[in-house]
C-alpha cells in the first residue's frame, strides 16, 4: 500500500485501467473478425514511426500513431484488392515499419536512443500526458462503440449480411483499423512493440471462454484485462523485472487457470 503515495504508480494504475478499456472495446473487434495478424503486423508497423520521429527530433509516439494509422489503412486497401492477398499485405508493411525504424534510429543525431522502452514498455514511465490521450482515446472509443454497435457487431461476424442490409461495411472497416492502429501506439507505454498484440487478444480469449455475445465479452475483457495489469504490477515490484512482460505472464496464467476450471466444470458436469 506504500507504492499508493508515489506518483508514478498513481499513474501506471490509471494507464491500466483506461488500457484495458480501450483494449477491450477494440480487442473484441479483432478476435471476432479474426485480425490477430493484422494487429501484428500494425504493432511492429508502428515501430517505423518511432524511428522517423527519434530522426526528425519529434514525439516518437505521435509519429508512430500517424505510420500505423497509414500502414492500417494501407493494409486494408492491399488486401481488397484481388492482385494481392492479405497476409502478404501485412508482411510488406510489417517488414517495411521494422526497416523504417532501424534506419531512421540508427541515423539519428546524437547517442543512441534507449529502444527497450518502445520494444518492451514500461508502465512506470507513462506520463500525465500519455494518460491524457489514453482517456480521451477510450472516451472517443467508447462513444464511437455506444452510437454504432449493432453495425460493429455485423460486420465482426457476417460483413456480407451487413453489405446486403446497406449497411457501409468499407467505412467502418477504414475506421476501425483506425482505432486499432491507435490503440496500439496507446499501449506501446505500456507493455511495448513486442507484446501490444497480447493485450488486445488474451482478455479477449479469456473471456470467450464463458461467453459468446460481443457486448459480454468486452465488459468481461476489460475486467480481466485490468486484472492481469495490476497483478502484473504487482508480480513487477516483488521480482524488479520489467513490467510490460509480467502483465503479459499473468494474463497468460488467468487465461490457462479459466481454460483448465471450464475443462473441469465441463468434465464434472457431463458426468
Amino acid at each position: 500500500m506504500d507504492l499508493l503515495q508515489y506518483t508514478f504508480f498513481q499513474n501506471a494504475l490509471l494507464g491500466s485501467l483506461l488500457a484495458s478499456i480501450a483494449c477491450g472495446l477494440v480487442g473484441t473487434y479483432i478476435v471476432a473478425r479474426r485480425l490477430v495478424f493484422i494487429s501484428g503486423g500494425l504493432t511492429h508497423a508502428s515501430f517505423g514511426g518511432i524511428g522517423l520521429g527519434l530522426y526528425l527530433g519529434v514525439p516518437p509516439l505521435l509519429t508512430a500513431a500517424a505510420f500505423a494509422v497509414l500502414s492500417a489503412f494501407g493494409v486494408e486497401w492491399l488486401g481488397k484488392r484481388s492482385e494481392m492477398r492479405e497476409d502478404s499485405a501485412i508482411a510488406v508493411f510489417w517488414t517495411l515499419g521494422m526497416a523504417v525504424g532501424v534506419i531512421f534510429t540508427f541515423l539519428s543525431p546524437g547517442f543512441a536512443p534507449d529502444l527497450s522502452a518502445y520494444l518492451f514498455g514500461n508502465i512506470l514511465t507513462i506520463t500525465r500526458a500519455d494518460l491524457a490521450v489514453l482517456a480521451v482515446l477510450c472516451v472517443v472509443l467508447a462513444v464511437f462503440f455506444g452510437l454504432f454497435f449493432r453495425v460493429i457487431v455485423g460486420i465482426a461476424f457476417d460483413r456480407e449480411f451487413a453489405r446486403s442490409q446497406g449497411l457501409p461495411v468499407r467505412l467502418f472497416e477504414y475506421l476501425l483499423m483506425m482505432f486499432i492502429a491507435l490503440t496500439i501506439v496507446g499501449c506501446l507505454r505500456m507493455v511495448g512493440i513486442v507484446l501490444a498484440i497480447s493485450l488486445l487478444t488474451i482478455p479477449q480469449m479469456t473471456a470467450n471462454l464463458f461467453t459468446s455475445r460481443f457486448g459480454h465479452i468486452v465488459w468481461l475483457s476489460v475486467l480481466l484485462g485490468y486484472v492481469g495489469c495490476l497483478g502484473g504490477l504487482y508480480l513487477s515490484f516483488k521480482q524488479n523485472v520489467p513490467s510490460g512482460a509480467c502483465i503479459i505472464f499473468v494474463s497468460i496464467i488467468i487465461y490457462v487457470v479459466c481454460k483448465a476450471v471450464k475443462t473441469l466444470y465441463s468434465k464434472y458436469a457431463s458426468a
